[in-house]
């Protein structure tokens, strides 16, 4: 009886945030639309989705890399060197094919390297991931000298600013990892082992789960699909720029935070996720069209993290209590 108690509780309280994040992100939606007639368009609509492409893409691994109680500082950076190493071999007149498959086995060595590092060495995931934040980052400056690369087909671009159907690409490409996400954690075994490792690892080391191989998978997954977004990022920028995305780590963790997924691992739900990335997306358009300076959305960008992290604090605290 109590633990079906318990079930309906954690099934409640799910509801409740993402109709939560739901009322908040209409509720942002029609402040920008009082504020400003140029807010609720299709051109803007269509540019927030192109815009939030990359975040929402990202942030599915970030999700699942959560789940299993570890984070991943060194998204931003594994971004921006895929991009610089796909524009660099672009520019020197590589197959574009080629060009693309050596960027995004770049973006799986980072997350590979990452992945054997905490399962292999046993460093923690934050430690581990914030030297390679640093190191991936300088990697990619050094492959250019610190300057942006340019001089590649024009068809790359398509990835950043293309469309179909009328649809732009980046949108299909987010929409497409989050529905294989899903399947993923809600429709195969691998999803289950994911929540369990979260939950409690040695658990789930003892039901069975080979635990070292699941982060290592899950860590190279995020690495996966870091390198599909870096192929947006170029396609968006038409070059491969070794400084793009500083910081941009902690809007992807804001927003997986802010979508209910927890920084213990093992709750949270990826509908909350989608969530959090449109009101992240929703909130930095906005702003922008306020005319509101690049400072002080950093400082909102902020508050929101440590909001969105007290509150799944306070859960927990109310959890265990």
């Amino acid at each position: 009886m109590s633990t079906s108690l318990s079930t309906k509780s954690k099934r409640s309280f799910q509801i409740t945030h993402e109709l939560i994040l739901l009322f908040v992100l209409i509720a942002l939606v029609i402040f920008f639309a009082s504020m400003s007639d140029n807010f609720l368009t299709t051109g803007n609509f269509i540019n927030i989705i192109r815009q939030t492409a990359m975040l929402g893409i990202i942030a599915a691994g970030m999700t699942m890399v959560l789940l299993i109680g570890g984070i991943d500082l060194s998204v931003a950076s594994n971004v921006a060197l895929t991009s610089v190493v796909t524009g660099t071999l672009l520019s020197t007149g590589v197959d574009p094919v080629l060009a693309v498959l050596a960027g995004v086995a770049t973006g799986v060595a980072v997350g590979t390297v990452n992945g054997l590092i905490v399962t292999k060495i046993g460093i923690p995931a934050l430690i581990t991931t914030l030297g390679m934040m640093t190191i991936v980052r300088g990697i990619g400056f050094v492959i250019t000298d610190g300057y942006p690369v340019f001089g590649f087909p024009e068809s790359i671009r398509w990835f950043g600013t293309g469309y179909l159907f009328g649809i732009p690409v980046p949108a299909i490409i987010m929409v497409i990892v989050f529905i294989i996400v899903w399947i993923l954690l809600y429709k195969t075994y691998l999803g289950r082992y994911i929540y369990a490792l979260g939950g409690n690892q040695e658990a789930a080391r003892l039901s069975g789960v080979n635990t070292q191989r699941m982060q290592l998978l899950v860590i190279m997954t995020s690495g996966f699909l870091c390198s599909i977004a870096g192929m947006i990022l170029l396609g968006r920028l038409n070059s491969g720029q070794p400084n793009a995305l500083q910081a941009f780590e902690l809007e992807v963790v804001t927003a997986v935070v802010l979508g209910g997924v927890s920084i213990f691992g093992g709750q949270g739900k990826l509908l909350g996720v989608v969530l959090g990335v449109m009101i992240m997306g929703v909130l930095a358009n906005g702003l922008v069209i306020l005319n509101v300076g690049e400072f002080y959305q950093m400082i909102i960008t902020g508050l929101v993290l440590l909001i969105a992290v007290g509150m799944d604090r306070i859960y927990n605290r109310k959890k265990q209590s």
